[in-house]
């Protein structure tokens, strides 16, 4: 079974191990969220945050949706 690549990291420039992770954690986060796949804007900032991390170097599905998901919470205590 193949890496599904999402089109939100397919301009992106990862090795295949990273890009499986990106996707994994994308995944994941956005079930998480409960995210139907027609969340388009949802999904696309999701995404966005899931690459910006990986550029800094956060490549692990489990600390990229820690992450992702602690900013989240925050975000929904403040709004």
């Amino acid at each position: 079974m193949g890496t599904v690549v999402h089109p939100f990291i397919k301009d992106a420039v990862f090795d295949p191990e990273a890009t499986h992770a990106l996707a994994i954690a994308f995944d994941s986060i956005c079930k998480d969220m409960n995210l139907a796949d027609t969340a388009s804007s949802a999904r696309e900032t999701v995404a966005v945050r899931v690459i910006d991390l990986a550029r800094e170097g956060v490549l692990d599905p489990r600390l990229l949706r820690e992450r992702i998901m602690q900013e989240v919470h925050a975000l929904r205590g403040v709004l």
